[in-house]
């Protein structure tokens, strides 16, 4: 059985690429991480490193046991946790989702933070593909989706909806097609599925977003109407997003004729069960 805090000590020079800062980081001297890595290497009976002066790359073993490795560790990781606090109300929740997302939940639980100051809640922004990615890698415990997930070790289930939104400057009255091709589209990490939703079922002329020239991008959610109300173009965005925007008075929010909510999904990891702090952010959501 390969010795688990040997095994530690190789992912973590991995991850840092640093014997120095791996060492400071395990509280160990460099010494001692080089006898934990030579004698990983003695128990796996293989080369794991192959060393360039300072610096080192992996062998196709040690890319292996990396990538195995460093899972197993996690999952070690989370046990250790389970097994020494499943409290309802302490203990870390670490959640993304999409800024939409964030702007609607983030701020009910830091509240629920306040009530029980043992908990903690690490929040993070990421389009909607990362979060999937982040919860199927296990560096999320929880993700809320703004679409379903395409991946195997992701679970998911519909808690939630939110208007989706056309945005144009404020002089904007009728959005018709040829508004909205002549303003052009402000992009965002989002906008593809946003605007394939709501102009889809509105345009008839509409079938993919290319067709309207794209005059900006940004991937901050506070930002993304700044152009917008510059009259640079327009966007979709979901309501929250609209709503937390600072400078309501230049930008025009228009319901069109056929409505369109996009959907929000709680995930976790398939293989994961769910430690009771994160069922309680999860059922406070889902109250909301």
């Amino acid at each position: 059985m390969i010795n688990p805090t040997w095994l530690n000590t190789f992912c973590t020079l991995v991850e840092v690429n640093h014997f120095t800062q791996t060492a400071e980081r395990l509280f160990m001297t460099q010494s001692g991480v080089s006898q934990h890595i030579k004698k990983l290497e003695q128990q796996v009976d293989c080369a794991l490193l192959e060393r360039h002066g300072k610096q080192f790359s992996l062998t196709p073993q040690g890319q292996n046991l990396y990538q195995q490795g460093s899972q197993l560790i996690k999952d070690w990781q989370f046990l250790e946790q389970q097994l020494k606090d499943d409290s309802p109300f302490s203990g870390a929740v670490k959640i993304q989702s999409p800024g939409s997302c964030g702007l609607k939940f983030y701020n009910q639980l830091l509240a629920l933070q306040c009530e029980h100051k043992a908990l903690t809640i690490d929040y993070r922004f990421a389009p909607n593909v990362s979060v999937e990615q982040a919860v199927a890698n296990y560096s999320a415990d929880i993700g809320f989706l703004t679409q379903a997930p395409t991946l195997s070790e992701v679970i998911s289930y519909k808690i939630d909806k939110e208007a989706l939104l056309l945005i144009t400057p404020a002089g904007i009255n009728t959005p018709n097609w040829q508004t909205l091709c002549e303003l052009g589209f402000i992009a965002h990490p989002d906008a593809n599925h946003h605007a394939q939703l709501l102009l889809s079922e509105n345009y008839d002329e509409f079938e993919h977003i290319e067709q309207i020239k794209q005059t900006g991008f940004s991937n901050q959610i506070s930002l993304i109407l700044e152009p917008v109300s510059l009259g640079l173009g327009f966007t979709v965005l979901p309501a929250n997003a609209v709503g937390a925007f600072n400078k309501p008075e230049l930008i025009k929010t228009h319901y069109l004729a056929n409505p369109v909510n996009e959907t929000i999904y709680a995930c976790h990891h398939r293989n994961r069960p769910l430690a009771k702090r994160m069922n309680t952010v999860i059922e406070l959501i889902k109250s909301s």
